[in-house]
């Protein structure tokens, strides 16, 4: 079973550095944290901070591609989360067939923050991040970054800065 998120902001992971995701259940207090790229996350924050770039970036080509073939995005699912790593599928809408794209999930929700489409996470998912989600150096999580994830405040999300 899916429920819908929302993305909450963007934070930066005080222990490694790195860009955190904040996606938050749209029907309750349940946040998602997904560590991604820099890259990832300067293309979600333009969206986010509504920033025209001066050339398309590829999400937005890819926006532009998919409009030009008629084509539209049902949604985007976080349907998996092993070994550490999210996994997700770009929902497609061509000529009323149902296309499923493997996609990694910060480049889903950057398309998925592009065209209006909704987030969705699988539960098994969420049940799973509790235990799994860790920050991109593959060890486990440190007990200050866990209780950082933990007391995590709605002021401090959108203090990512490009």
């Amino acid at each position: 079973m899916e429920k819908e998120f929302k993305i909450k902001g963007l934070v930066m992971d005080p222990v490694n550095n790195s860009p955190i995701i904040i996606l938050q259940d749209a029907g309750s207090d349940t946040l998602l944290p997904i560590w991604v790229g820099i890259f990832e996350a300067n293309a979600i924050a333009l969206q986010i901070e509504k920033v025209d770039p001066p050339r398309p970036m590829t999400h937005d080509l890819l926006k532009s591609i998919l409009g030009h073939l008629s084509v539209d995005i049902d949604k985007i699912v976080i349907t998996e989360l092993r070994d550490s790593t999210f996994y997700a599928l770009i929902y497609l809408n061509l000529a009323g067939k149902t296309v499923t794209v493997d996609s990694r999930p910060s480049d889903a929700i950057a398309l998925a923050l592009r065209t209006d489409s909704p987030i969705f996470v699988d539960e098994d998912v969420i049940a799973k991040s509790r235990t799994q989600s860790v920050p991109p150096n593959k060890e486990k999580v440190t007990e200050d970054l866990r209780r950082w994830l933990e007391d995590l405040d709605v002021e401090d999300l959108g203090k990512y800065k490009m």
